[in-house]
């Protein structure tokens, strides 16, 4: 079975990179051959200007944190950080001052004479942070650190570790199945499928310019549809007929958010008459799913300021040419 297939990415130095994808498409053997935990079959890995084919991990200006934390439980969180410190021989007096000022930066100061079991979950991430980042890395690597912890501290997490990035402008490569996380945090991101690169670019280009269907669907793009039929200035699909100058492809993606409903029924181009099925209301937001010609549509909708539909209404969908991205087959 292959892992990883024909991978050639470059990652710049300061930057918060993030490997995102379903389970096993290879993401988190890639963070491994970084590490020199994984050799692979061909190819160079090389940080800098240094080839690392052969160095060992130990050897490697890599440092590595999982999700499992892995903290050792007989030493408090001031031997913990100070761990690696320890193994290089470096004096007792300046693993201390290194030791306190990285408790600092990942706010852990308070814990330091404190063990591992007297920890909640995201304290032992910051420790397993503050340890990884001690020995100051080229490159942090983070195996889905966050996915153990719960929906607000995950959140939280988040921010401090764009905070610390930016702080310490050291280079991090983060892996994660989850979309929204890797969009928050990420200044460019690859997605990939089956040990493929599927796309590399910001989360905005990934997002709102997915390069293939894969991409525009593990996005959480619902209003896929192929394209049945194309003309001069025109596409048809099972939803209706869009009119403008669209580039090859065979599939049209409709963004939800930026389509829009009206009570109008003024016919125009690009203008669909649908019905509403069902409305979710979620707060802020309401997404809609509707039938639209032999379709189901879905649009999302904000509440400030918005009328609000209800099961069964006819309306109109407004197709802005923002919305449309027309992607390969």
């Amino acid at each position: 079975m292959t892992a990883l297939d024909g991978v050639d990415l470059e990652i710049k130095a300061g930057e918060f990179f993030t490997l995102l994808g379903p389970s096993g498409c290879g993401k988190t053997t890639l963070l491994r051959i970084i590490a020199g935990l994984e050799q692979p079959d061909s190819g160079s890995i090389a940080i800098g200007r240094r080839v690392l084919d052969g160095v060992p991990a130990h050897q490697r200006s890599v440092n590595t944190v999982f999700q499992s934390y892995a903290l050792f439980p007989n030493r408090n969180v001031r031997d913990n950080i100070g761990f690696g410190l320890q193994m290089q021989r470096v004096k007792r007096q300046r693993i201390q001052q290194r030791v306190e000022a990285m408790a600092e930066i990942t706010k852990v100061h308070d814990l330091l004479d404190r063990n591992p079991d007297q920890l909640s979950g995201g304290q032992k991430q910051r420790v397993a942070l503050a340890r990884a980042l001690i020995n100051e890395p080229d490159v942090l690597l983070l195996d889905e650190p966050l996915s153990a912890l719960d929906a607000g501290l995950r959140g939280q997490l988040q921010v401090e570790l764009q905070r610390l990035q930016r702080q310490l402008g050291m280079t991090f490569v983060f892996v994660t199945h989850d979309q929204q996380e890797a969009m928050v945090m990420s200044h460019r991101m690859a997605v990939l499928h089956e040990g493929r690169l599927q796309q590399v670019g910001s989360p905005q280009v990934i997002y709102e310019q997915p390069a293939t269907l894969f991409v525009a669907r593990f996005m959480g793009h619902q209003n896929v549809f192929e394209i049945q039929q194309r003309g001069a200035e025109e596409i048809v699909t099972e939803f209706g007929c869009l009119k403008g100058l669209f580039p090859a492809g065979s599939h049209v993606l409709l963004r939800e958010e930026a389509l829009s409903l009206t009570h109008s029924d003024v016919a125009g181009p690009n203008r669909l008459p649908a019905r509403v099925e069902e409305c979710l209301y979620r707060g802020g937001s309401t997404e809609y799913r509707l039938f639209c010609g032999n379709a189901r549509l879905t649009v999302r909708s904000h509440n400030l300021g918005q009328t609000l539909f209800t099961a069964g209404q006819d309306v109109t969908i407004d197709v802005a040419p923002e919305a449309v991205a027309i992607l390969p087959g």
